[in-house]
């Protein structure tokens, strides 16, 4: 267990903002809430927050929009800018900084570079901001799909687009929430640990390994004897664990939004794949949707060891 400490200073003023009637969404609510100090002023203490993103569809803040403790668990920040929910520009001071998506332009570096200088503790949520996600499929291959989407206008409107990648890859992260969407109640747990300066074993291991615990039948065995549903390739075999296998165990193969885990085989699982009469490009393709980044990485080393 790590401990950590707020490198910035908590005590701030904030201008006063009405609260709205109970009648708004509990996420405009839980924004406008901690937005407002009380007459006491104990609000003073308590540790500010922005939560932005980078390149995504806003699909884990729309999560955490949904979350029905989501004004418990905001109850103990000042949440300062939530960029779903705001026009406002980004406060200049603030302690901790929450940050979805995936890095694609050289204005989001300058962004993350910002937000490390300033932040004293960031939390990375979702697929895209810690594998680089969906935004990764078009990596090495901006140009031209800039070039399909925009037309003539590529050069102008797409010039500052980059390879998508992690946010790790530019800056330092402290706590990081994987999924697609992520699930807001380990958001909960691990925002409150990071105002606790606590910091949990990551998982490393691979949900296969969750699966056999919890007696969840293998889709490969069940595709083999033609009892699966579906022929789609279960990714659990790679995919960090963490999840309580909730894809699974609701008839559906893991399609890898966790990210690969450190303490994945690849190349036994490919062998696997290949020993159960599966394709094993077909493996890669699917493992690619979320993982483009590492696995080509992982490939390139397999390649490497076997010259």
């Amino acid at each position: 267990m790590t401990v950590m400490k707020f490198s910035k200073s908590m005590k701030h003023s904030a201008a006063n903002h009405a609260t709205s009637g109970s009648a708004q969404p509990v996420h405009q609510r839980a924004f406008a809430q901690t937005q407002t100090q009380t007459p006491s002023g104990n609000d003073s203490a308590r540790p500010r927050v922005v939560l932005l993103s980078l390149a995504s569809d806003f699909g884990c803040q729309i999560q955490l929009s949904n979350f029905p403790q989501l004004l418990e668990t905001l109850g103990s920040i000042d949440l300062l800018y939530w960029q779903l929910l705001t026009a406002a520009p980004l406060p200049t001071d603030f302690d901790l900084a929450v940050i979805e998506g995936a890095v694609t332009t050289s204005e989001h570096i300058e962004l993350l570079q910002k937000l490390r200088e300033t932040a004293g503790i960031i939390i990375t949520i979702g697929a895209c901001a810690g594998t680089g996600g969906v935004p990764a499929l078009a990596r090495n291959k901006v140009e031209e799909s800039a070039q399909t989407t925009y037309g003539d206008a590529a050069g102008t409107v797409a010039a500052d687009c980059l390879n998508p990648h992690p946010v790790s890859s530019v800056i330092t992260v402290d706590y990081h929430i994987p999924g697609c969407p992520i699930n807001p109640e380990e958001f909960s747990q691990v925002l409150q640990g990071a105002l606790l300066g606590v910091q949990e074993r990551a998982h490393r291991e691979p949900l296969c390994g969750h699966c056999k615990i919890i007696e969840a039948p293998c889709f490969y065995r069940m595709q083999a004897m033609g009892l699966s549903p579906t022929d789609t390739p279960c990714l659990g075999l790679v995919t960090q664990t963490g999840c309580g296998a909730l894809c699974i165990s609701r008839g559906r193969p893991c399609t890898g939004c966790r990210g690969i885990a450190e303490d994945a085989n690849l190349d036994s699982a490919r062998r696997f794949v290949r020993q159960m009469g599966r394709n094993v490009e077909e493996f890669d393709a699917a493992l690619e949707v979320y993982n483009s980044v590492k696995l080509g990485a992982k490939l390139n080393q397999s390649k490497e060891s076997e010259q």
